[in-house]
């Protein structure tokens, strides 16, 4: 090639205007670009792979992870991503759950189980049911949830809570919906709403809202939200759907070994401890244990509060480390082994039976979870994300609509309320410019809110929850799916009160 000619060459590419790719944009310059004719076909194929999953398991009677393998199959196809591509996004999407999920399910079983067969959980039931009336159980299990779910991860929190939710409504006669409803609305709400969870702290980094500020807010706005979506619906929720503690696959379990004398029933007072169990641990220790691992997250999320800076601190490298989820529960089972095992006279060989058994039962919600984070991960690949946000932006409303409504639609678009909050506070941070630092803490509570609405078969919450009580697709509709949308809602009305207020 002759210099001239590479000259001309150099002269031509540079006058050639350059054109940035869909990854190189912001999400706020995402939402900014025109609506096209492939952002239509996305919105049009991701609802009919949603009705093609729902089709699938409701009325096929298909496996709910081979449905979602097929969902996500033809989402992708449809869609026009390359089939190579739809496959590695959906393993991406089963990995990443599965990694930040599956082993804290993992761990969380094992110590309900060391709970269960200690005779830990029937002490904290017990505690709890004595001198109640059972009108009051739905309120203390809200407020025992909101405490728990403070520090800690829905998914966790639901694993740890799950069989004292199944006892106490075995052993008070309540319906199952009556007791788990208002533990769900406290996990959900604190998890929404309240930092140090994820999904709040990402929202007030984007928007810059002061942390205290958002907190004092956030606390103010979940209370009215946890008592209208727990305690009260939970009424209607337990005649909708009347089922016991009986369709809960953990007390199918103990009933089986009931039948096998190696326990007594939940439901004559028995308790599901196993007869090994020579001195079942005090309501202290079983509640130490318990809460080991919350008081752990806990002061890492202080530490975090306090020491906001990147200079080297020791302290808060330690409590980083021992507050991390995977550590906190680690050590908290370690723990259980010695308080639920040893103490309670277990042998080596029982406990480590026990903790294999635990297993087995959450093999189906394994695949199951899995599969929903990959039909997650293939909605957001495919670009579903962000043509819900330019649908969104386009309606020129509020600005405290907006969040809400950005982080709804993608919600319900990519089943996660972790994308929901970063995509939809990573649009606001560049249209809420202007915002006084109290606006800008309401807006992230707004996004907050909007990041509950709708879950569906789309969420990994959705069939945790579903295979946990052992509810039908369409019994998981009626309860959980519209708690959460109850819950989105009355909570931003709550902050829109606050709004007018401030």
């Amino acid at each position: 090639m002759s210099i001239s000619t590479a000259a001309h060459s150099i002269g031509a590419q540079l006058a050639t205007p350059v054109v940035l790719r869909q990854d190189d944009l912001t999400p706020a310059e995402k939402a900014a670009q025109p609506w096209t004719g492939q952002d239509t076909r996305l919105i049009l194929v991701a609802v009919a792979a949603i009705a093609l999953i729902v089709v699938l398991i409701a009325w096929l009677k298909l496996h709910p992870f081979l449905a979602l393998i097929l969902g996500s199959a033809f989402l992708s196809i449809a869609g026009g991503v390359p089939v190579l591509d739809a496959i590695k996004n959906f393993e991406d999407g089963v990995g990443g759950t599965l990694k930040e999920v599956g082993l804290l399910i993992a761990l969380g079983a094992m110590l309900g189980k060391l709970l269960a067969d200690s005779g830990g959980a029937d002490r904290v039931v017990d505690t709890i049911l004595r001198g109640r009336s059972a009108a009051a159980i739905p309120w203390l299990m809200a407020l025992v949830a909101a405490i728990i779910g403070l520090p800690m991860f829905f998914e966790i929190g639901l694993v740890l809570l799950l069989p004292v939710i199944v006892l106490v409504a075995a052993k008070s006669r309540l319906p199952l919906m009556r007791v788990g409803i208002p533990a769900l609305a406290g996990l959900s709400v604190l998890h929404g709403l309240i930092p140090p969870h994820p999904g709040p702290l990402i929202a007030i980094g984007a928007l810059g809202a002061p942390l205290g500020t958002t907190l004092a807010f956030g606390l103010l706005a979940a209370i009215p939200t946890v008592i209208i979506c727990g305690p009260v619906f939970s009424v209607l929720a337990a005649k909708w759907v009347p089922v016991g503690a009986d369709s809960a696959p953990l007390f199918r379990a103990d009933m089986q070994r009931a039948s096998d004398g190696r326990t007594g029933s939940v439901t004559d007072g028995a308790g599901v401890g196993d007869p090994e169990a020579k001195r079942p641990p005090s309501f202290a220790v079983t509640l130490g244990t318990i809460l080991f691992p919350i008081v752990l997250m806990l002061l890492k999320a202080l530490a975090d509060i306090i020491w906001r800076s990147e200079e080297a601190n020791q302290v808060r490298v330690v409590l980083d480390f021992l507050g991390e989820p995977l550590v906190a529960m680690v050590l908290a089972v370690l723990l259980a082994v010695i308080t639920f095992g040893r103490a309670v006279g277990f042998s080596g060989g029982s406990i480590s039976g026990k903790l294999t058994a635990s297993v087995g039962p959450i093999a189906s919600v394994f695949l199951i979870v899995g599969a929903g984070g990959g039909f997650k991960q293939s909605l957001i690949n495919a670009g579903v994300g962000d043509s819900v946000a330019k649908a969104a932006v386009a309606l020129g409303v509020s600005t405290l609509l907006l969040g809400f409504l950005l982080a709804v639609v993608i919600r319900v678009a990519t089943g996660s309320a972790t994308v929901a909050t970063t995509t939809a506070a990573g649009i606001m941070a560049g249209l809420a410019t202007g915002l006084t630092p109290t606006q800008a803490a309401l807006v992230a509570l707004a996004i907050g809110a909007g990041s509950l609405f709708l879950s569906h078969v789309n969420d990994a919450g959705f069939w945790l929850v579903k295979e946990s009580f052992g509810l039908t697709v369409a019994q998981t509709f009626r309860t959980w799916t519209l708690m959460e949308c109850l819950i989105s809602v009355v909570a931003f009305g709550s902050v829109s009160i606050i709004w007018a207020f401030v």
